[in-house]
């Protein structure tokens, strides 16, 4: 079978966003839901050492790949909230100068964290995940009403959550559209944006919805990041020295096959999921790249091994985006659903990016002195 190349893969889902991002709800303005344009973000690389000018509350913050995105754009992380052990024992071990919190963010005290720059994180994606029944506001796993509370009690100057494209259908339109009411009524600017982490270097078809939220005086100088900058690889130049690592004499071969992006790296949820690629769609797409999607492998092939290759969970991190640095704790399934439900670091960078422009930008207009 013929890897399909990129372009044609990635036409589905860029048609499917133009839609997202373009058509609204009737008697609505167009573009109710996503106001801002598409800008690049002014954001430097590097800070002098030690200066943190800005500061973020992570909320379900996983396996840190969001954080990760904020730290590498110039934010300190006041503290992140997380209620798996797993997560947050790889979070202590990566990062032990960060202030974890582990427990549910539903009895989580923010009042101490008043004046936050950014509240940022992933909630929970299943309530509104094609692949769950897509129970949305009545799923016991939906924490938006927990985010106002938050919110109300922090009163930060933006809010950034990631989310599935589901939350995009038409079953949600009323919900998103009472979400962005609530926190307008608090003083904020909001709007939706279907993205693909491909736009943005990570080797991987997955499309994510992030939900802004400035304050009203910072409206004008947000923007979208700029996508399409940065190419991803392919998965097979992605990961060729991690797959060759003991000496695979077929190695050279699966690079060749494996010349595409990959499709979405699925993590399973609480409930349900194991340590493999997806369903059998999926899992499909993935034979096509030379993978043997029914699982995750301890190591990499042995000198002589036959058949389709399965992937270990570094490969998997690597293709999310994370660096090789990172370490996972816990068992190959606790470590596997850590890497696969994670918000890809450049993913998140870019989008942190934009936030430190927004935030630098009104500073320096409100430095500007105005003439008597």
């Amino acid at each position: 079978m013929q890897p399909i190349p990129k372009r044609h893969l990635t036409s589905y889902f860029k048609q499917t966003a133009r839609l997202h991002n373009q058509l609204w709800l009737p008697g609505l303005a167009r573009g109710a839901e996503n106001p801002w344009p598409i800008r690049r973000a002014n954001n430097p690389r590097r800070m002098p050492k030690g200066e943190s000018p800005y500061s973020t509350l992570e909320l379900c913050a996983g396996a840190g790949g969001q954080a990760l995105g904020f730290e590498k754009a110039n934010f300190k992380h006041l503290a992140l909230v997380e209620i798996e052990p797993a997560a947050c024992a790889t979070l202590r071990l990566n990062r032990p100068s960060w202030t974890i919190i582990e427990g549910d963010i539903r009895s989580f005290r923010a009042s101490a964290f008043k004046g936050v720059d950014i509240v940022a994180g992933g909630l929970p994606c299943p309530p509104f995940s094609v692949a769950g029944k897509q129970l949305g506001q009545n799923d016991e796993r939906n924490l938006f009403s927990v985010l106002f509370h938050i919110v109300e009690d922090t009163r930060p100057r933006a809010v950034m959550i990631e989310n599935v494209r589901g939350i995009l259908d038409p079953r949600f339109d009323e919900y998103r559209i009472s979400i962005a009411r609530r926190l307008k009524q608090m003083g904020y600017a909001c709007g939706w944006k279907l993205m693909n982490a491909c736009d943005f270097g990570v080797p991987q078809l997955r499309p994510r919805v992030a939900f802004v939220a400035v304050k009203k005086e910072l409206e004008e100088y947000f923007g979208w990041p700029e996508e399409g900058r940065l190419q991803p690889q392919t998965v097979g130049d992605t990961i060729y020295d991690l797959m060759a690592s003991n000496g695979w004499t077929g190695a050279d071969e699966w690079r060749k096959r494996a010349n595409q992006i990959a499709p979405t790296v699925v993590g399973g949820s609480h409930k349900h999921g194991g340590p493999d690629l997806g369903p059998t769609r999926a899992r499909k797409a993935w034979k096509a790249l030379g993978v043997d999607g029914l699982g995750i492998a301890d190591n990499a092939p042995e000198r002589n091994y036959t058949g389709l290759p399965r992937l270990t969970v570094r490969m998997v991190a690597r293709l999310q985006g994370f660096p090789d640095s990172w370490h996972f704790t816990g068992g190959k399934t606790q470590a596997y659903r850590q890497v696969g439900n994670a918000f890809p670091p450049p993913f998140a960078l870019a989008i942190a990016r934009s936030l430190y422009s927004c935030l630098r930008s009104s500073e320096k207009r409100s430095s500007v002195a105005v003439p008597s």
